[in-house]
């Protein structure tokens, strides 16, 4: 490791703006001797550290199978298509064996060829597909000249709701899938992903595929694996694993599926099989569900279903109905006749593939409906015109302790923010990881120098009915002081949609504000909008870089509490308090100081940035809890003048003035 990162090493002689980072050679040697001992290791590895090729590294020699990942796609991306690519470079003719790489992402993330061609072969688009003829015609171009199949390479097909749902009529997602019997099983891209994962000795995934696969192995459907078998997992972004690791440990039942599978069902009339008897089947299950799914729906956002009883009693007979329309779905699917010989094999498979699914909802939504136990919560939530009830693991660690550690030589957990206090005893906890060595390992900037933190000492508490219009009025001088070029960042929607209001007019900067277009759309405005000011929530506390003066600025409303009403965090906190423990202080203030670093961290993304923090809320300096954020927060320059925000904004201009 010392001859690659050192002074005078590889890296030195391969990588144009190479310079020595102590930090980024102490974490490639943590995670090779985890490597060579077979054991884990917990690296918090500070912006800028380099820690990307610090693991990468040690991964690519160990001469085992490891699955890297990561918390975004954007991330993959990156790592597939620059990282690995300059370490394989680098190594070339160094005695290195030939390694092979690969990325997977969830099928939904992959073009269906069966798919596409049923629809260039049908007379008439369906209709909700029709305004899109022009995109399908560019799709079916590209279907002939693209290896991988990913929707990430179309341009021209950026995420939003529109084109989701064109894409959605054309993806690979598993619930259509007829497998082998589909006549483009050999070009099929997925076939082809799993076949590079079988044969790569680096596979990039994302948390949500690699959860999916462990969920997977834990019901006992290893026949299904959605990964190759694998020694060594390294996550980055390692914070989000106990939320994600959640999800996939729990079960969820929605609206939305039940509708994919009514719909699918619905298709087989049109290949050849259907009944009367299913036709009826189908529309009993659409009836019902929306009675039923309508009983569950609420405001938007996410509520505790604790009193399930009461809503069994309540509602027994459309829960009744809500089951038996699964059954009956089921025995009319399992009634069909048999298929007649000149129909596609491909038509057998989705009419079982569509039973399996009315038995596994069925069989979700009774669990979900009548299970009592008391290590899963339950809640509802509902997102648009989507009703999802749901039940997640209240705690995650033993099954992450006996699913993943204990099956696993090596995992390594790297991240910006797994510290708090200079100790990773909060995060080891909640993830079940007893026996890891752990680094806590400094960011090469210059913290003092290039962020001054300001914490105004005369607002009053986030709670009062005071704070947010003074809240706006600190918002608006920062503003002026910093020419714009900032993130104001909220734990709520309400709170945002507040301060944005009261500061709009005010300024003479262009304002966006989260939720008026899709987050990358965002995200490319405030990049190319001199002075732009970005009002968000919590999807922009991480997994965002903006490098550069056009970022100059970020301000935080109030301490990132968790919502103590949501119900998962409720579960949580109950547990913590009846195992003997004091939720506020073990849990709660925890995980908002590691949600605060994320959010600062925003700011400072290379040597060369400086701006301003700033934290709109006065409990960091007045209750005994907030030493222990400004503990954990890098060495930055703390203020409550905004007048020595203004004289540093000033410097920091200067001096760019005379580069």
């Amino acid at each position: 490791m010392r001859a690659f990162f050192g002074p005078g090493g590889v890296l030195s002689r391969s990588h144009a703006h190479y310079e020595f980072r102590t930090s980024q050679l102490e974490m490639a040697q943590a995670v090779e001797a985890a490597f060579r001992e077979k054991r884990h290791v917990m690296v918090e590895a500070g912006t800028g550290t380099g820690k990307t090729l610090a693991y990468l590294l040690p991964a690519l020699l160990s001469g085992r199978r490891t699955v890297v990942s990561t918390g975004t796609k954007n991330l993959q991306e990156q790592l597939f298509r620059k990282d690995v690519p300059f370490l394989l470079e680098t190594l070339a003719g160094r005695g290195i064996r030939d390694l092979k790489v690969c990325y997977m992402k969830g099928r939904a993330n992959y073009l269906c060829r069966q798919k596409l061609y049923d629809l260039q072969l049908a007379p008439h688009l369906p209709m909700e597909l029709d305004p899109h003829a022009a995109l399908l015609q560019k799709i079916r171009a590209w279907d002939e000249s693209t290896e991988m199949g990913d929707r990430a390479e179309l341009a021209f097909l950026p995420e939003g709701t529109q084109n989701d749902a064109l894409w959605r009529g054309i993806d690979a997602r598993r619930e259509t899938c007829t497998g082998q019997e589909c006549p483009q099983f050999d070009r099929c891209f997925i076939t082809a992903m799993h076949r590079r994962a079988v044969e790569s000795d680096l596979i990039i995934v994302n948390h949500h595929l690699l959860f999916a696969d462990l969920a997977l192995k834990r019901t006992g459907n290893r026949g299904v694996s959605l990964l190759p078998s694998y020694s060594a997992v390294i996550f980055d972004e390692a914070h989000e694993v106990e939320e994600v690791a959640g999800q996939y440990f729990g079960t969820s039942v929605s609206n939305y599926r039940v509708d994919d599978l009514a719909n699918d069902c619905e298709a087989l009339f049109g290949k050849g099989s259907g009944s009367p008897e299913l036709h009826a089947a189908v529309r009993r299950l659409e009836h019902n569900a929306e009675v039923f799914f309508g009983l569950l729906a609420g405001p938007e956002g996410r509520v505790g279903f604790t009193e399930r009883e009461e809503f069994r009693s309540e509602h027994g007979a459309s829960c009744a109905n809500m089951l038996s329309s699964l059954e009956g779905l089921h025995s009319a699917l399992a009634s069909l006749p048999p298929a007649p010989p000149e129909s596609r094999s491909a038509v057998r498979e989705e009419t079982r593939r569509c039973i399996e699914r009315a038995l596994e909802l069925r069989a979700e939504l009774e669990f979900l409906l009548e299970n009592n136990t008391s290590s899963f919560v339950f809640w509802i939530e509902r997102r648009g015109r989507g009703v999802f009830l749901q039940a997640t693991p209240v705690d995650v660690s033993t099954l992450l302790e006996e699913h993943l550690f204990a099956d696993t030589d090596t995992v390594v957990m790297t991240s910006a923010t797994l510290s708090v206090g200079g100790s990773m005893d909060f995060v080891r906890r909640r993830l079940g990881l007893r026996y890891a060595r752990d680094y806590v390992l400094e960011s090469p900037f210059d913290y003092g120098s290039q962020a001054i933190l300001y914490l105004p000492h005369d607002l009053p508490d986030p709670r009062h009915s005071r704070f947010s219009d003074r809240a706006s009025d600190e918002v608006v001088r920062l503003l002026e002081a910093t020419g714009g070029r900032a993130f104001v960042l909220f734990t709520s929607y309400a709170q945002m949609d507040l301060v944005y209001a009261q500061v709009a007019g005010r300024v003479k900067f262009p304002l966006l504000v989260q939720g008026t277009a899709p987050k990358t759309a965002l995200l490319d405005a405030f990049r190319s909008r001199p002075g732009a000011v970005l009002f968000a929530t919590s999807s922009f506390w991480q997994g965002v870089d903006v490098p550069g003066e056009q970022l100059s600025c970020v301000i935080v409303d109030r301490l990132p509490f968790a919502v103590p009403t949501d119900p998962i965090v409720m579960a949580r906190s109950r547990r913590i308090d009846e195992d003997g423990g004091n939720a506020f202080l073990d849990y709660q203030i925890p995980g908002a100081v590691l949600a605060l670093k994320q959010g600062f961290g925003r700011l400072i993304r290379a040597r060369t940035d400086r701006g301003v923090l700033a934290l709109l809320d006065p409990r960091i300096r007045t209750k005994p809890y907030g030493g222990l954020f400004l503990e954990s927060l890098p060495g930055y320059r703390v203020t409550s003048d905004l007048l020595e925000v203004e004289r540093f904004m000033r410097k920091e201009a200067n001096v760019r003035s005379h580069r």
